[in-house]
């Protein structure tokens, strides 16, 4: 015969894994859920480039964006009018303008973002501010081969995901798949934009945890042209993953830094077995023959 205090604990376990269960279900039904979303123009006044407009995407899950006259001088501590820089997981376009304002009309911005609701939102922004900015924007991703793939979102109105099943764990929590174009994108840049390579500058390589891949695609390219590269090092990276990432930028001649969160484009050097000090962090790789000039101190 059970103690009532045994009936109680089972009571107690039975509860808690009807509650997980729900957590679940009710998880998998948010992420089922389709809804579009528009875009609201906002405008900021920037002390040294004035107004500046901006399309903020309406999806619920996304943050209000902030433009800064810090975030585009930051950029053009690298970057002056006429260069080439290129973003790749390019989202809405809030890191694409900033490189747009320091590129300006006569450089160009190439943005990639293979999700196809947010890509509407990058094309607004790539249409705003046309006498101070050059924005292409391409609905792909940056693979290594060409073709079809499937991405995971983190709601089923694609806020937020990337190609997850690439990761260590899976697609982890983002339940939401999503079939996108993908392009290698070496081939693309030689076909497409040879003329602009000379002036590459500087790549910004955001893609949830595919950013070695991205990076090794372009590994001739970089080599060659050496721009200044800001990619993520994502939270769920195992050590070995922290590592190649690591491997794959001091093997194409790069110093890497720990970037600051804010201001300019620094940061503190970081050694390989440092690259699990910190759980979710940007990194900065500089070419070493600038790094040793002091760019990055």
């Amino acid at each position: 015969m059970l103690t009532p205090w045994l009936v109680g604990l089972a009571v107690l376990v039975a509860a808690v894994g009807a509650y997980r269960r729900y957590r679940k279900f009710a998880k998998r039904r948010r992420a089922a859920a389709f809804a579009t979303y528009g875009y609201k123009v906002r405008e900021f006044q920037l002390p040294r480039d004035g107004r500046v407009q901006y399309a903020q995407w309406l999806h619920p899950q996304e943050t209000p964006k902030i433009l800064q006259q810090a975030d585009v001088d930051a950029v053009r501590e690298y970057v002056q009018p006429g260069d080439f820089v290129i973003d790749i997981g390019a989202h809405s376009g809030d890191t694409t303008l900033p490189f747009a304002l320091a590129a300006g009309p006569t450089g160009c911005v190439l943005a990639l973002e293979p999700n196809p609701y947010v890509y509407e939102i990058l094309q607004a922004n790539a249409r705003l501010n046309p006498d101070r900015t050059h924005i292409q924007p391409l609905c792909l991703a940056a693979t290594e081969d060409d073709g079809e793939f499937t991405f995971h979102y983190s709601d089923g109105a694609f806020c937020n995901g990337g190609f997850l099943s690439q990761l260590p764990n899976g697609t982890s929590n983002h339940l939401a798949p999503l079939k996108v174009q993908g392009r290698n994108f070496d081939r693309l840049l030689r076909a497409e934009f040879s003329d602009r390579l000379p002036r590459w500058k500087l790549l910004k390589v955001d893609t949830e945890g595919y950013d070695r891949q991205v990076l090794a695609s372009l590994r001739r390219l970089i080599e060659k042209y050496q721009p200044i590269i800001v990619c993520e090092v994502l939270g769920v990276l195992d050590a070995d993953a922290r590592a190649a990432l690591f491997d794959e930028l001091a093997t194409a001649g790069y110093d890497c830094f720990k970037r600051e969160e804010t201001g300019p484009l620094r940061g503190v050097s970081i050694a390989r077995d440092e690259m699990n000090r910190w759980k979710h962090f940007d990194m900065l790789a500089i070419p070493r023959k600038v790094a040793k000039a002091g760019m990055a101190a």
